[in-house]
């Protein structure tokens, strides 16, 4: 099977993940990519314990696109040209 901009990581597509803004909101976002519902991630937020670092903006805790990438394993690269390419990180056992 071929992999595809659909191709899932965690609970979150990696054509989702890719059209994330700078920085979200932590809950859904990190909390379906990682498959964890609403409580415990903003419990292991709390306790700093999120594999990925946020940031509290008021009242609001945040996370970056690219944080999430890179914990995703998934690459964003830029050729320089007009438009942008993006694929996934290859497995780490290759």
């Amino acid at each position: 099977m071929a992999q595809s901009s659909t191709v899932r990581r965690g609970g979150l597509a990696v054509s989702q993940a890719l059209e994330l803004p700078v920085m979200f909101d932590v809950w859904p976002t990190v909390g379906e990519a990682l498959g964890i519902g609403r409580t415990s991630t903003y419990a292991l937020a709390r306790d700093n314990a999120l594999p990925i670092p946020t940031v509290r903006v008021g009242r609001q805790l945040r996370a970056r696109r690219s944080d999430l990438l890179h914990f995703l394993g998934i690459t964003e690269e830029s050729d320089g040209d007009a438009g942008e390419s993006c694929q996934a990180a290859p497995d780490a056992a290759a």
